[in-house]
């Protein structure tokens, strides 16, 4: 399957380490749009502000978590439908299942390879809301 390449990106991790490394990522899977935030409260901002095609964010952040985050996007009409992928190192079934509730459009557990993250955002991206 053929990804559009110039979609815009949003990564979402409290951790620079993270951030950096995805971004890696989706430059090895051929993207170029990525913007990134250090946590849920500027990513909400660069949401309202900008064009985003796809979020990724981090489950866990000391301000506003994942959760917090998703659940204003999908309260928003506007966000509503936006592609959201929450990365987390624990897996547990409740997180899991408090974000599947919310409306996450998949999960992925860390640590994972640049191959699992396309797989995840090729089933998002050809989903329709």
């Amino acid at each position: 399957m053929q990804l559009n390449t110039d979609m815009r990106i949003l990564v979402v991790d409290d951790s620079s380490t993270m951030r950096r490394i995805i971004k890696a990522d989706l430059k090895e899977l051929g993207f170029k749009n990525v913007i990134t935030a250090d946590d849920g409260k500027p990513a909400w901002e660069i949401i309202q502000r900008e064009t985003i095609d796809l979020i990724l964010s981090d489950h866990k952040m000391p301000g506003m978590s994942g959760q917090e985050l998703l659940s204003l996007v999908r309260k928003h009409p506007d966000y509503k439908c936006l592609p959201f992928i929450m990365i987390t190192a624990e897996a547990f079934r409740e997180n899991v299942l408090e974000a599947i509730k919310l409306g996450v459009s998949n999960y992925v557990v860390k640590p994972f390879s640049a191959q699992q993250l396309r797989e995840k955002i090729e089933k998002v991206c050809c989903a329709v809301c």
